[in-house]
């Protein structure tokens, strides 16, 4: 299995200055194979922690933060000796011990040429009672489920990727079909890896499905395990609304489809939770699609979205026989999926200046809306999301007229198609919106060179 995170890892361990790495991610989207890959591939040793029920780590670093001292227990507890130059040091789970996470502050200062990776579900993290959080003394990645391209290498359909990332448009054009049926699979089976593997392994959805309900069932021993008493009930109540909040026409979160007559301020702290625990990605409205998009964010209006297509299909109990039949999966929920999909497809976006934070825009008199508008190369990009092969663009044609943003994106199920203000991307293509755009910027300074 290959994740573009890989890259960035490469990325962190050849620059100078850096400082110990946080790999953060919901549970079981995959950290803990990406760090042990990572150093089998890139050092000659790997010194693993797994700080999680671990009693003997919590007495070491407990009893100071001295970093010779805590570097010969941890070469004692893992069997390694640890080599500033060779070896890499994998804090796992480091939510476990609160003053792991501190000491990563001392690491950094006193020594700075051990490369560490630590990893955290986030369960527990932002909400610790009495941790000293290292502010400015680390580095942060963020991991997603598999992307719909990591999806298509996990599966054999290398060739495709190869050609996805040419852009090889006329080619994409032959093989549209068969893009469009792996990328129903997908909406299934989602980008968590145990379950790309099951699905890998016997082609049936039903054993990804299995997968999920495990997963689902563990995220909610996690509520109980690490959450405030208190919250838990609140907590469980957010996240079993997920779907219904989903399958309205306007997906704009409500209080009221959790509980009625509910309250925000009952169910802050909860939804802070999910949030800092990867388990949901609240997409906040925007009053105005400018620069820069944060200073516009109305936080009292938002979207939510689960970690992973997949899981939300079977939170939402959709039979994988019936969904796979025509293009009926694109359509469930009014297209909820669909929406779920392209917001996970671009928040695994990598690279430089490749990481935008989707927002959507709609009208003060809410006559209009668009899905997401993105930050990208220092401009604002409209993107509307199609769950079908509907080329009608009235929003984003109002949209263009109200604020002419360099470049229009509809992302669906049709093939590519380039106009003088539109540009659509296919679905299974909506990854290269960063593209599209430079791609853009190269044609207009072509035809009017400055």
């Amino acid at each position: 299995m290959n994740r573009s995170a890989m890259e960035d890892l490469i990325a962190w361990k050849n620059r100078n200055g850096r400082k110990p790495l946080i790999l953060r991610g919901a549970r079981q989207v995959g950290k803990t194979w990406l760090m042990k890959e990572f150093g089998k591939r890139h050092f000659e040793s790997v010194a693993y922690v797994n700080f999680e029920d671990n009693p003997r780590m919590e007495r070491l670093f407990l009893a100071d933060l001295d970093i010779p001292r805590i570097l010969q227990g941890l070469s004692i507890e893992t069997g390694v000796a640890i080599d500033p130059e060779k070896t890499l040091l994998i804090f796992d789970e480091v939510q476990a011990v609160p003053r792991a996470l501190t000491s990563l502050k001392y690491f950094n200062e006193n020594a700075p040429g051990i490369a560490i990776v630590a990893a955290g579900s986030l369960l527990g993290i932002a909400l610790h009672p009495g941790t000293s959080f290292p502010v400015g003394k680390v580095e942060f990645l963020d991991l997603h489920p598999l992307s719909f391209l990591e999806y298509l290498d996990a599966i054999g359909e290398e060739s495709l990727v190869e050609t996805l990332s040419r852009k090889d448009w006329t080619l994409l054009g032959v093989f549209h079909e068969r893009l469009t049926e792996l990328l129903k699979s997908y909406l299934l089976v989602g980008g968590m890896p145990e379950a790309v593997v099951a699905y890998t392994a016997t082609q049936n959805p039903m054993d990804a499905r299995n997968v999920h309900g495990r997963i689902l069932e563990a995220y909610e021993q996690d509520f109980s395990k690490h959450a405030p008493p208190s919250t838990v009930p609140r907590i469980r109540m957010l996240w079993k609304s997920l779907p219904s909040q989903l399958a309205r026409e306007n997906r704009k979160f409500l209080y009221d489809l959790v509980k009625e007559h509910a309250r925000a301020r009952e169910y802050e702290l909860g939804l802070l939770w999910l949030v800092d625990s990867g388990l949901v990605h609240q997409v906040h409205r925007v009053s105005k699609p400018s620069m820069p998009l944060a200073a516009y964010q109305d936080l009292k209006a938002f979207k939510l979205f689960c970690v992973d297509v997949g899981l939300l299909a079977t939170m939402a109990r959709l039979d994988p026989r019936s969904v796979l039949e025509g293009d009926k999966v694109f359509e469930e929920f009014k297209g909820a999926l669909t929406e779920q999909y392209v917001c996970q497809q671009l928040l695994s976006l990598s690279g430089p200046r490749r990481n935008p934070t989707p927002f959507y825009w709609s009208s003060e008199r809410s006559d209009g809306e668009i899905d997401f508008v993105l930050q990208l190369e220092g401009a604002i990009i409209p993107l509307e999301v199609k769950a079908s092969e509907n080329l009608q663009a009235k929003s984003l044609r109002a949209y263009r007229d109200a604020f002419a943003p360099p470049l229009c994106v509809r992302t669906s199920l049709a093939g590519y198609r380039r106009e003088e203000w539109l540009l659509n991307l296919p679905l299974y293509a909506v990854s290269l919106v960063p593209w599209a755009l430079e791609d853009h910027a190269g044609r207009a300074s072509r035809t009017f060179p400055r």
